[in-house]
């Protein structure tokens, strides 16, 4: 990274278990591992992990077991100045208003939102995706994820971006975009697409 000149905002990654497993011990090694991962976060200059809440076997989400496991995980992150991000990913284990649930009873600066533009759109409900990205923007700081479309067993969910940044930018987020193309056509053209897409629609700079 340091001969690229570039550097990390974010890892995503999985803590191998459920943070609400109704089995004490297999959460207890799910906060564990997320905790090694802030570690990773300190060793290579990145100022968050994004947390991935696996589900559990016949169990249905619990905000209460969901929201002690990850207070412990942001408070070592507080200790070690790496935020933790929760992502609107998974449809019943990261549904949108859950992830807000844990965060409000969590309260803590250290556990944030982090919106993906279109994930919430899997529910088939464009009103409600766009209700789950304002919910999360409220509540994000550093990172969200920028798509125009989510491909799901074939079918195309599209975004609208211009929407989507109104959203951000009336919740006064002011942190990284990071483009995910996951669309259909070319990567690197897709890309570039919401890069020109992204410009156009942030907020313009004092005095231009």
């Amino acid at each position: 990274m340091e001969r690229a000149h570039s550097h990390i905002v974010d890892i995503p990654t999985s803590v191998g278990g459920s943070l609400y497993d109704p089995d004490r011990a297999r959460r207890e090694k799910a906060i564990a591992n997320g905790k090694k991962w802030v570690d990773v976060a300190v060793a290579v200059g990145s100022p968050s992990v994004r947390i991935n809440i696996q589900g559990a076997r016949s169990t249905s989400p619990d905000v209460a077991r969901t929201a002690a496991s990850l207070k412990q995980v942001a408070e070592y992150g507080a200790t070690r100045n790496v935020m933790i991000n929760l992502e609107n990913d998974d449809p019943e284990t990261e549904d949108a208003f859950f992830i807000v649930k844990v965060i409000d009873s969590v309260n803590s600066p250290w556990l944030r939102a982090l919106p993906d533009f279109g994930n919430s759109m899997l529910k088939g409900d464009e009103d409600f995706n766009y209700k789950a990205v304002e919910a999360m923007f409220h509540r994000a700081y550093n990172i969200s994820h920028v798509k125009d479309s989510e491909v799901d067993n074939g079918k195309v969910f599209r975004v609208s971006l211009a929407k989507t940044f109104a959203i951000a930018n009336a919740a006064g987020y002011r942190g990284y975009f990071s483009m995910e193309f996951e669309g259909e056509g070319g990567p690197y053209e897709g890309t570039q697409k919401l890069i020109d897409a992204s410009l156009a629609n942030l907020p313009a700079a004092p005095g231009k």
